[in-house]
């Protein structure tokens, strides 16, 4: 059988995969199994950072794979310790807890904010308040924190204790607050899948007063905007923000699964012996490509990813076509559907995603200029 035919006789349908099975890649460039060549703006959904077998990435893998590829966590490692401490430092926060991906990562930030409302306000503040539009994971838990009804229905019951806001609405989230026992209010600063929507400003610092000013704790899900990928290294550094929590996962690692939950001051030792734990958090191997990683996101860096956001974007409006999103994550309005232009880039060699209604870019964070330029003139072409 071919690969499309084994997968679909033996994996589960719960992707509907593009006709394309991707054999390598190198860079921005990945080339199918019958070796077309394609500019991949998407990153493997955001998780490439340095695209497809970076060498630099490669090297600190196989390194560490060849030193020590697992322990549990009753052990100390240095690659785990060391990534906490470039995390912490490189934020503000003070701990760190490791998972394996954005769900967990969420999961965790969800108990934080439960555990400390309850230690210092009463087990009766448990509601998590998040927006309309968000999507937060696919665990029952992350489906209800996940403001889409679309989510809601197939799963049920799922866990209680979620209440949603319109993004950008200060009064309906002041009125959730005052109505009901909140123990955290969760947010993404640029709503990825539910259309790379990005919050107002005002908005994000009204989450934080609000949250200042009831003792709430400050959850901003950076799974799929952290880590570079907004031109910051964690995209509420855009709004002049402090959170209290901040889950990541997506391109932490490169490419390998890695999530992490950092905490500030105010809730580091929520959390206790037994509280929560992860077999495979802070995997060795998975630390490694995470330190290759952040070393490379410096200033210098994260600059390049504004300038070529800017970019694309002001060549898409100029156009005639609406932007929305920050840094290298971009949505883009069509005037057709978008599944016409997504078929039209991948038939001219570029791949790319949808977010609802919009073509969603999230290319590696290192394209050349080069190809990023031959990619944006096909999706103007499909555009049309």
């Amino acid at each position: 059988m071919s690969i499309k035919e084994t997968d679909q006789r033996y994996i589960a349908h719960t992707y509907k995969r593009f006709d394309i099975a991707i054999a390598a890649g190198e860079g921005c460039i990945c080339y199918d199994d019958a070796g077309r060549e394609y500019i991949d703006m998407t990153s493997g959904i955001g998780v490439n950072s340095f695209g497809y077998a970076d060498p630099v990435w490669a090297e600190a893998v196989a390194n560490q794979a060849k030193l020590l590829q697992h322990t549990s966590n009753l052990f100390y490692t240095a690659p785990c310790a060391e990534l906490a401490e470039i995390l912490c430092t490189r934020t503000g926060m003070d701990k760190v807890f490791f998972s394996n991906s954005g769900a967990e990562a969420n999961e965790c930030a969800i108990k934080v904010a439960r555990k400390y409302a309850a230690d210092h306000k009463g087990a009766e503040y448990y509601n998590i308040i998040t927006l309309n539009k968000s999507f937060h994971g696919r665990t029952l838990t992350t489906l209800a924190a996940t403001g889409q009804d679309n989510f809601h229905t197939k799963f049920t019951p799922l866990t209680e204790g979620f209440l949603y806001a319109d993004a950008n609405d200060i009064e309906g989230l002041e009125k959730l607050v005052s109505e009901n026992k909140v123990a955290g209010v969760m947010i993404e600063t640029v709503q990825g899948e539910g259309g790379v929507n990005a919050l107002d400003a005002d908005f994000v610092k009204a989450v934080e007063r609000i949250c200042r000013e009831n003792d709430i704790v400050f959850i901003v899900d950076e799974v799929q905007t952290g880590n570079g990928r907004t031109g910051k290294l964690y995209s509420y550094m855009h709004f002049g923000v402090q959170p209290d929590v901040v889950s990541t996962a997506k391109g932490l690692a490169g490419g390998l699964p890695m999530g992490a939950t950092l905490m500030s001051e105010k809730v580091s030792d929520v959390l206790s012996y037994g509280d929560h734990g992860s077999t495979f958090g802070g995997n060795p191997v998975c630390a490694a490509a995470a330190i290759s990683v952040m070393h490379r996101m410096d200033d210098a860096f994260l600059d390049e990813v504004e300038k070529k956001g800017e970019y694309i974007r002001k060549r898409i409006e100029k156009a005639g076509f609406a932007v929305s999103g920050l840094g290298l994550m971009i949505g883009i309005l069509p005037k057709k559907p978008v599944s016409e232009v997504l078929a039209a880039c991948m038939e001219n060699g570029v791949l790319c995603l949808s977010a609802k209604e919009k073509l969603r870019l999230l290319p590696p964070l290192n394209i050349p200029m080069e190809q990023l330029e031959k990619a944006v003139d096909v999706i103007i072409e499909a555009l049309k």
